[in-house]
């Protein structure tokens, strides 16, 4: 009986050793990928590190880091929360591989995800490029479609690994990384909020390819060189319809205080209002420029206000989202919660009936110290974007001095 015992003994502490190996997670380079349609994944590499605090993970795509440090695990199960976003990635390690899925709750939305320890590369494959992708592309999406839109493709190459963005009158596609592989172009990002890939045959002058988002929406596009091409003018796709000169609102902050333009707090300052959404990358990068523009300047007479269009299913879960994006980011102005359980942008019109339409998250209404709208910008050129979002920058502090110095 005391042999029993004694081995009862041994082999606990020998499971319990193996228990304790298996749910630690090496440190160092991985490789993700993701599924999509048609049988392709999308890939994009990851670092892994441990402290005294628990895990912490840093997403690579081209320049941006993405930090993601609320990890969570229990015996082999482990769960990645997005900073600021909705998503997560929840599954199974082992020392040196991950199996899961990307979900996104609100969407009902889960993405096949797998990962593994040591590999430094993003897309497989030897064959060295067989052209030249660097330059300006004048690139269309779903043409001939009702859907078609334009976009301004902007990349660069250094042998094999391309880097660059695909910028639409909306906004642009973020950090966009990959390799040339003979005629093949292929890009990736993984962001925290989206899953893109980007396939295409390059020839010198033509590209032809298929977008994929996540496991749920693909089309097609196709551009030529064209280094002298822009998209329209973003000053000129939202307006104020006739007979309006001011925007009239009326949203709950996450305290439940209603909030107007009209408050005593904006009047006779100059106010940029911002439409956008938590769960919105673009308006994630015009967010953190709008928090530094205000730590750098510090303007008395310079208020911003935003107002979330938020697909969460509930108020409180729409709420959840706002005090999160304040607390990463450091807002220190309100975010409205103009609607939520939707982010349909016909629907979010409806709230502000006197733009003539809403075209893009972010949007970004410049009003002067009368109330009076000076400009209204579609979309935000984001720092993917190199020398727009430079440009961008200042535009954006002349135009705000101007209104100030009225």
């Amino acid at each position: 009986m005391k042999k029993i015992f004694q081995i009862s003994i041994i082999l606990s502490l020998v499971l319990s050793c193996a228990e304790q190996k298996s749910t630690e997670l090496k440190s160092g380079i991985w490789r993700g990928v993701m599924a999509v349609q048609d049988g392709h994944q999308l890939p994009f590499n990851f670092e892994v590190s441990k402290s005294e605090a628990g895990y912490r993970v840093q997403v690579y795509n081209a320049e941006e880091v993405l930090g993601i440090d609320e990890i969570s695990t229990k015996g082999d199960s482990i769960i990645m929360r997005m900073p600021v976003f909705d998503g997560y990635i929840a599954g199974t390690f082992s020392l040196d591989s991950m199996n899961g899925e990307f979900i996104k709750d609100d969407l009902d939305r889960r993405v096949p995800f797998l990962a593994v320890s040591g590999d430094s590369d993003r897309f497989k494959g030897n064959n060295p490029p067989g052209v030249e992708v660097g330059g300006i592309w004048e690139t269309y999406f779903s043409k001939g479609s009702e859907d078609e839109y334009e976009a301004k493709g902007i990349f660069q190459q250094d042998g094999s690994r391309a880097t660059g963005t695909f910028r639409t009158t909306t906004g642009d596609y973020r950090y966009l990384e990959g390799v040339v592989e003979g005629d093949s172009l292929k890009l990736s990002t993984f962001d925290g909020a989206h899953v893109f890939l980007f396939l295409a045959r390059v020839t010198d002058s033509t590209m032809q390819g298929v977008f994929y988002s996540g496991n749920h929406f693909q089309e097609p596009f196709e551009g030529r060189r064209n280094a002298t091409y822009e998209l329209p003018d973003e000053d000129s796709l939202t307006y104020l319809k006739e007979g309006y000169e001011k925007v009239d609102f009326s949203f709950p902050d996450e305290n439940g205080n209603l909030i107007s333009p009209d408050d005593p707090e904006f009047r006779d300052k100059v106010v940029i209002l911002q439409i956008m959404g938590t769960w919105c990358p673009n308006c994630l990068d015009e967010t953190r420029f709008l928090v530094d523009y205000l730590k750098e300047k510090g303007q008395e007479d310079l208020k911003v206000i935003s107002l979330a269009f938020e697909y969460a299913r509930t108020e409180e879960a729409a709420f959840r989202g706002i005090r999160r994006l304040k607390e990463r980011l450091g807002v220190p102005y309100p975010i409205l919660l103009a609607q939520y359980g939707s982010s349909n942008k016909q629907t979010a019109n409806e709230k502000l009936p006197m733009l003539n339409h809403i075209l893009s998250y972010p949007t970004t209404v410049f009003i002067d110290k009368e109330g009076r709208v000076r400009k209204i910008h579609t979309g935000f050129n984001g720092p993917a974007t190199g020398e727009k979002y430079t440009e961008f920058k200042t535009e954006f502090h002349d135009f705000v001095q101007g209104l100030l110095s009225e």
